[in-house]
């Protein structure tokens, strides 16, 4: 299945979601950038408030483009043991200090410094896709040390052994496609460009006419 854009991807997943329309505590919450497209297009449809929950990645240390681990809100993160020994602990928590000041600044630029309350919330996270996973896991990560009611991770396509990670890690999993052959998330959109942080909060400040 290959996606027109993020928005139908949103749209489908609104549908497997149907049950949690205008619940008083659900709340959305978009991985930015992209995620924040796809779950617009959830909370639009449910009339259910949207925020954000801002990860980063852990870079490799010899090869920074190469994902090793993410970093949420508050420190938390979630790395391949794999590599931890590897990269050192040294540069771990050196990445994950200078990463959290990264997280704030962008809690900052869209939220204006608020975090979300989820506290007895039935917490949906949304990304436009999960390839490694660790932006998602270090976003459950997060998700739980709020003490929510529940936990549902909502993607439209998936890498099996990141599928199955997140599956075991959130109480629900709402995942359109887990294919066999998997290469990268943009491989399942017609449209994938990069969406701006001038996007990401005009979709906060749209839902807000939607709940």
């Amino acid at each position: 299945m290959i996606f027109k854009d993020r928005h139908e991807a949103g749209q489908q997943l609104a549908r497997e979601l149907s049950k949690y329309k205008n619940k008083k505590d659900v709340i959305v919450l978009g991985i930015p950038r992209g995620g924040v497209e796809v779950a617009f297009n959830i909370a639009k449809t449910l009339k259910i408030p949207l925020s954000i929950v801002v990860t980063k990645k852990i870079g490799h240390p010899f090869e920074s483009e190469f994902a090793i681990g993410a970093v949420s809100p508050g420190g938390h993160y979630s790395i391949n043991k794999q590599y931890q020994a590897e990269a050192g602990e040294g540069y771990i928590k050196n990445t994950i200090k200078e990463l959290t000041k990264e997280i704030n600044r962008r809690y900052k630029e869209y939220t204006n410094e608020k975090l979300p309350k989820l506290k007895n919330k039935i917490v949906i996270l949304v990304d436009d896709g999960l390839a490694t996973g660790f932006t998602m896991l270090s976003a459950v990560e997060y998700a739980q040390s709020q003490n929510p009611k529940k936990i549902i991770v909502a993607i439209p396509v998936a890498a099996q052994d990141s599928f199955e990670k997140v599956k075991a890690a959130a109480n629900e999993v709402v995942c359109l496609q887990v294919p066999v052959f998997f290469a990268a998330v943009g491989g399942f959109y017609q449209n994938f460009m990069q969406l701006e942080d001038e996007e990401v909060k005009y979709y906060l400040k749209e839902a807000k006419k939607y709940c």
